[in-house]
């Protein structure tokens, strides 16, 4: 028997690998399978099962095409309803594979098909579960993204909790767990950087897993805090469950080099968003007026998913040669598929065929402050997140966290200087690019974001006025 987390770092999601006696089981595949089937096909061994345990809301998943490739049936936890042929396995089922068994344990209350995969081992003892977003490593899955009839959030975490005491507690304190995500996802709050963890540890520092808990208890600490989910995880949950194109058509779509004129002539043609996918640095220096920047070298298609929001908007990339198949299949795993065709020849081309480019302004941290000390009244703009702010920030900042930028416009002055950061450069850059598609010309980019700022003679304090941050 072997065990492979196969882990995307930008998604912070967990795909894992089952092998027993040349048999194999795939757990939550990513939209690009091949890796998948190489790796069975390098082994000697055949993908026997596509297992889901839920319908995802944070990226497209890849079981229709790998149970295409592969012929392995897709299998569900009960409640599921795809609309395609898959099994939908009772609670409780076991599934032989080669010398070992899993187990089907329905888990409801991050969504109500939400299924525990339990690996037994040659024994038939607990091995491992592999437990999608029921349960995390410091957290679990919060209960508001797909409520169902008239359940709201505080009777799906009511499910979770007795999921939680009564499938999963109830095994062996060294049984392995292996979580849908790791820190950096949207599908919980407090998740640890660990991707790998055992029960028994779960159960000491977890605070969902609290021995003495009440019901009343959970339900109020897994619903406290939470944030509105992104707009496009909706709209991913649709695809999972209804279906979705080949990621062959999808890359071959995208992959297509556009010339200047035909690349703008689409622009105007489709309001298709300009996605610019390169480096900070050459971003800041020349770029395509109006278009949108979210670097592949980031949280990319989570930013894409916040920012741009509709899965069927149709977009035109701006990107080096080399970055073209890495964009379009990221784009592809949040759903993006409608990827029109790339600038070919990049900003070279662009400006060799005497069209305009635009820049991004900027300023060290240390001129930040020279210029505050001379104008006190300075406006600054700080995109990061409400806790990032809360720590400390800049005195007197105007705070607009970037998800909720374009709800919030009329915070940020339009027809004076400003000066806008982040934590680092990423995200304020993605602000500077969707504030100049709407007018805002007159930003300026602190250089190494808030890090910079927090060793220079900048003014910072801890200090929120009540009304700041909405």
């Amino acid at each position: 028997m072997e065990v492979k987390q196969i882990y995307t770092g930008c998604l912070a999601q967990g795909a894992y690998y089952i092998e027993s006696n040349g048999e194999v089981a795939i757990v939550d595949p990513l939209r690009e399978v091949q890796p998948y089937i190489d790796l069975a096909e390098s082994r000697g061994a055949t993908i026997k099962y596509v297992l889901e345990t839920h319908f995802h809301a944070d990226f497209v998943s890849g079981h229709l095409t790998l149970s295409e490739k592969t012929g392995a049936p897709i299998v569900f936890g009960p409640q599921a309803n795809p609309t395609f042929e898959a099994t939908v396995a009772k609670d409780h089922q076991r599934l032989p594979l080669g010398n070992v068994v899993i187990e089907v344990l329905h888990t409801p209350g991050h969504t109500m098909e939400s299924t525990t995969y339990l690996l037994r081992d040659e024994s038939d003892q607990p091995h491992a579960i592999f437990s999608g977003d029921t349960l995390f490593l410091g957290d679990v899955g919060r209960p508001d993204l797909a409520q169902k009839g008239n359940l709201t959030q505080e009777d799906l975490a009511s499910l979770l909790f007795d999921s939680l005491r009564n499938q999963i507690m109830t095994l062996p304190d060294e049984t392995i767990v292996y979580p849908g995500h790791g820190a950096g996802s949207a599908c919980g709050k407090n998740m640890s950087k660990e991707t790998v963890g055992t029960l028994g540890d779960q159960k000491q520092t977890n605070y969902a897993l609290r021995a003495d808990m009440t019901r009343e208890e959970f339900v109020r600490e897994v619903t406290d805090g939470l944030m509105p989910p992104p707009g496009y995880f909706p709209m991913n949950v649709a695809m999972n469950k209804q279906g979705y194109d080949s990621i062959d058509d999808v890359m071959a779509r995208g992959s297509q080099g556009l010339s200047p004129e035909a690349f703008e002539a689409a622009a105007n043609e489709t309001d298709a968003v300009m996605l610019d996918v390169r480096s900070t640095d050459e971003f800041i220096q020349r770029h395509v007026p109006r278009s949108t920047f979210i670097g592949l070298k980031g949280g990319f298609a989570p930013w894409v998913g916040a920012m741009i929001v509709d899965v069927k908007q149709p977009i035109l990339l701006i990107a080096n040669e080399d970055q073209i198949e890495e964009a379009v299949m990221r784009l592809s795993r949040v759903g993006f598929d409608n990827i029109l065709g790339y600038l070919q020849g990049g900003l070279d081309a662009w400006t060799a065929a005497g069209k305009d480019t635009d820049n991004i302004q900027t300023i060290d941290a240390q001129g930040l402050a020279d210029v505050m000390q001379a104008n006190p009244s300075t406006k600054v703009v700080d995109v990061r997140k409400d806790g990032e702010y809360l720590s400390e920030h800049v005195q007197n900042a105007i705070h607009v966290s970037l998800e909720y930028l374009v709800n919030n416009l009329d915070r940020i002055p339009k027809e004076e200087t400003f000066y806008l950061h982040c934590a680092g450069g990423y995200r304020s850059l993605i602000a500077h690019s969707v504030l100049k598609a709407k007018g805002y010309h007159h930003g300026i980019d602190v250089l190494g974001g808030f890090k910079a700022i927090s060793e220079s003679d900048v003014p910072k304090t801890d200090y929120v006025c009540p009304s700041t941050l909405k």
